[in-house]
């Protein structure tokens, strides 16, 4: 309890801090967001998005989950991606692994993690179709950051293949995807790729609008 009762007096004095310099900081942030990114990301506390970026809040729309992924039948993830890019209408869409991932790492593991299973099966899936690159890596930490590396891609691509992307590139030619890794060693960012509105997409995933 000792810790939470920490958190509130940081609480205080950050919210006193934004004051001293701003009197009109929290009136200005009350009013609504238009941010300019939706971050998709993983959960890991080592990798907070707005920090890493040096944005201010009300500029980064945010979804995190366990190793960043783009899950076609995730309720929670498809809401704040339409809201994202239907209202919001975001310009750029950033998703973002990160090096030394644990969920990764649970899905190239042979244990059993219970529920977790079922979420870490998403990137054994991108592991088996690429198993011979993975597997040529030299170590284990390099088997790791280059499966890190292949999920950022396929959530990039499972991306394209949503209707709602596909809707708004064929009406406003937005949003621009972005895949990233994150290297917690350094801080700095690898940009993988870039896909742009005019990708042409296989027959097998695209929508006519």
């Amino acid at each position: 309890m000792d810790r939470i009762k920490h958190l509130l007096l940081e609480n205080r004095a950050w919210a006193q801090s934004k004051l001293d310099i701003d009197p009109d900081y929290f009136a200005k942030m009350a009013k609504d967001q238009n941010p300019e990114f939706l971050y998709i990301g993983c959960s890991d506390s080592r990798v907070p998005p707005t920090e890493m970026t040096n944005l201010d809040p009300g500029q980064m729309f945010i979804h995190r989950n366990i190793a960043n992924l783009v899950v076609h039948t995730d309720m929670n993830f498809l809401s704040v991606l339409q809201y994202a890019v239907n209202n919001l209408k975001v310009p750029h869409i950033i998703v973002c692994g990160h090096y030394n991932c644990g969920g990764v790492k649970a899905a190239l593991s042979t244990h059993s993690l219970g529920m977790l299973n079922n979420w870490v099966r998403n990137i054994k899936d991108v592991y088996f179709f690429n198993k011979l690159e993975v597997d040529s890596q030299k170590s284990e930490t390099e088997r790791v950051n280059k499966l890190v590396e292949l999920n950022v891609i396929e959530q990039v691509k499972n991306l394209m293949h949503t209707s709602i992307v596909q809707k708004a590139w064929h009406e406003r030619k937005m949003p621009y995807i972005h895949g990233w890794v994150y290297d917690i060693n350094t801080g700095l960012i690898k940009t993988l790729l870039t896909v742009d509105p005019d990708t042409k997409l296989d027959s097998a995933y695209r929508f006519d609008y």
